[in-house]
């Protein structure tokens, strides 16, 4: 993998391709939403990743064109202070309509090495993937990672190389640092999708320069499922239940301070699956 590019472990480039996210930069423009602000709206949407919105009796809404969608999400957006700009109308258009079918999300393909039953940790192996990335650097770290994801969906959705709607798949993960007493989170956070299966020799190339795609080694990771928003002090507190999980089970692992978040359902999602990861660098 590149030298200087996002790494599974998190000590990847802070930004894009000119090494970091200026103030007043395109980021700071392209909307920020919290999950917090997700959260609080979370009866409105379906519950898949696409985040589609439910009617007053559970079905979806059916929206024709991409600017009924993206108005029925600003109408929303704006009583929470939430900016979704208007070149996000076709992508949230897009992502909806595939993910609305019966297909199921492809996942990034794991071998499980073992299982701690005693401590809810499993043990895996994960060969090498092509991976999209970007590491953003706003205030808080829900901003970060919506404003990182949304550069991700137009990805996703055709501004890409192929010029084409290249599938969802997941988890999306964030890979995260923290200090050394692993009591508060960097600002830079990167988000990361796998490039599905039949791209994976021939990735299409981002349009967004900030976007970089990265081939990432196998790897072992330990992981450790939980539910909820993710939020700064959510993520730290899986944190230190995943550290001392590991450090229970006489491991003998090197733990540092670089850790990854999987997210396997919509952030806007009633009920949300997650992993907290912790990839084993001694262990290839």
């Amino acid at each position: 993998m590149d030298g200087e590019g996002c790494r599974l472990n998190g000590e990847g480039r802070v930004g894009g391709r000119d090494g970091g996210v200026e103030a007043g930069s395109q980021s700071h423009h392209s909307g920020l939403i919290t999950l917090e602000d997700l959260e609080s709206f979370t009866g409105d949407l379906d519950s898949d990743f696409s985040g589609s919105p439910a009617g007053d009796n559970g079905e979806v809404m059916d929206f024709e064109e991409p600017d009924q969608m993206l108005n029925y999400w600003q109408e929303i957006g704006r009583g929470h202070r939430v900016n979704i700009p208007q070149d996000m109308a076709e992508p949230i258009q897009q992502l909806t309509m595939e993910m609305d079918t019966s297909q199921e999300r492809e996942r990034v393909p794991f071998t499980v090495l073992k299982c701690l039953d005693k401590v809810q940790v499993d043990k895996r192996r994960y060969e090498k993937t092509v991976w999209a990335c970007i590491t953003m650097r706003e205030e808080t770290y829900e901003q970060s990672i919506c404003t990182g994801f949304m550069k991700i969906m137009r990805f996703i959705c055709q501004q890409n190389s192929a010029g084409t709607y290249l599938g969802m798949t997941i988890p999306i993960v964030t890979v995260v640092q923290t200090d050394t007493s692993r009591s508060a989170l960097a600002p830079e956070v990167t988000v990361a999708y796998c490039i599905p299966e039949q791209y994976q020799d021939q990735p299409p190339m981002p349009f967004d320069p900030d976007i970089t795609i990265e081939t990432w080694p196998s790897a072992v990771v330990y992981t450790r499922e939980f539910s909820g928003s993710t939020n700064e002090a959510s993520i730290l507190e899986q944190i230190q239940i995943l550290v001392a999980a590991l450090d229970s089970a006489d491991l003998n692992l090197s733990l540092g301070i670089s850790f990854i978040v999987a997210g396997y359902t919509s952030l806007a999602a009633t009920h949300r699956h997650n992993e907290i990861w912790f990839v084993d660098r001694g262990e290839a």
